[in-house]
């Protein structure tokens, strides 16, 4: 990098080839690797010289992962933009420009239009599900229960839910600039925040009028009435909306420098904090405990709620009557399992095991997969919903 002064700006260089030297790279961590190249590598364009990478050590990965690092400086080399060379490549106490690259899936250069297809027929497939089974319980007055009516507002939940994140996603996956405005970057964090917490307590109040219907099933309609109902749809989105929102202005009050690559196909809490030029350990620590406290106290009621219900239903003389009864509440079971164990494992698991591949990849469960899953769950094992299919 020292040696590059020495080109002059009235030469033109149509192509450079340099051999760049490996002593240093072994003792960086990777981020800071491909910051290195990218910066080399926007220098040399000032010259007018084409710049590829060829390789870049050390390689870290197996297989497509391997060529994750050449990929992503590539494109952020060669990305074109208004922005200006100092506001592109900022140093560690320069604050970023107004946008955030997201590398996403750029390793995966030949897959982009095959994710972009899986992806747009998952979507698809999740909002025509989830408006089914609305439209469904709207029409039918017979499915005008609690259960339904719980059912309906996680569905119009799960829509909103993969809607911030994934068309996002596939307008990504058909250009080479992966960019997304700060203010972008916070709205698209307060829905899904917003969504995720809600649907954490929405959960909580199902488990609850399961507990209810087969646990006390005399005071269900008295217990369960539509005021009730409505009271705890309207704590769970009271809940969301006031803690998400204060901790996405907090987050977003920080001030961001340094590289503004985000190693991430969405802004997600954890890969937009480490972009702060802050001591954010104490942030981390706040968002932890918000995470145990509004995250974990609805998983755990959910968790009592179940151990009451199973012993309930191993009280029942009949093996009929244990089956139906556990059928009422399977579905419910298996959404709450699929949610909670990605959720879990992502917000709470050691950073010493965390990996931008492996991170996305979990990311993927419950922002994609888990969406599409739900109403497939609940039409599949519903009797009620086939019955009016």
């Amino acid at each position: 990098m020292e040696r590059l002064p020495r080109l002059k700006t009235s030469d033109h260089y149509p192509f450079l080839l340099l051999h760049v030297g490996t002593n240093d790279t072994a003792k960086n961590d990777f981020e800071q690797i491909t910051a290195d190249y990218v910066a080399l590598g926007r220098r040399i364009k000032e010259f007018e010289a084409q710049v590829v990478f060829s390789s870049i050590l050390p390689v870290e990965g197996k297989g497509l992962g391997r060529d994750r690092p050449i990929v992503e400086v590539n494109v952020e080399v060669n990305i074109e933009g208004e922005m200006t060379y100092s506001e592109r490549e900022p140093d560690e106490n320069q604050t970023v420009s107004e946008v955030f690259i997201l590398v996403g899936f750029s390793y995966l250069t030949r897959l982009q239009i095959l994710l972009f297809l899986v992806f747009l027929v998952i979507y698809l497939v999740t909002l025509v599900g989830n408006l089914l089974i609305i439209l469904l319980i709207k029409l039918n007055p017979s499915l005008h229960t609690p259960m339904y009516f719980f059912l309906l507002n996680l569905s119009f939940l799960e829509i909103c839910y993969t809607s911030s994140v994934v068309p996002q996603l596939l307008a990504h996956l058909l250009v080479e600039q992966k960019t997304l405005s700060i203010a972008g970057c916070a709205a698209q964090m307060y829905i899904f925040t917003i969504m995720g917490l809600t649907e954490c307590c929405l959960l909580a109040a199902m488990a609850y009028d399961r507990y209810i219907a087969i646990c006390n099933p005399l005071h269900y309609r008295t217990i369960m009435s539509g005021q009730v109902c409505a009271q705890l749809v309207g704590a769970s989105w009271t809940i969301g909306i006031l803690v998400e929102v204060a901790q996405t202005t907090w987050i977003f009050s920080l001030p961001f420098c340094g590289s503004n690559r985000i190693h991430h196909f969405f802004c997600d809490i954890p890969p937009v904090i480490k972009r702060a030029c802050t001591d954010t350990s104490k942030n981390q620590i706040v968002v932890l405990a918000l995470s145990v406290l509004f995250i974990m106290s609805p998983f755990l009621l959910i968790i009592l709620s179940y151990i009451c219900i199973i012993s309930t239903i191993l009280k029942l003389p009949s093996v009929e009557g244990r089956r139906k009864a556990f059928s009422t509440c399977s579905s419910h079971l298996m959404v709450v399992t699929l949610f909670y164990g990605t959720a879990l494992f992502t917000y709470l698991r050691p950073k010493s095991i965390s990996t931008p591949e492996g991170d996305q990849l979990i990311s993927l469960m419950y922002t994609v997969v888990t969406p599409v899953l739900n109403p497939i769950i609940y039409t599949l094992r519903n009797k009620e919903i086939q019955d009016h299919g």
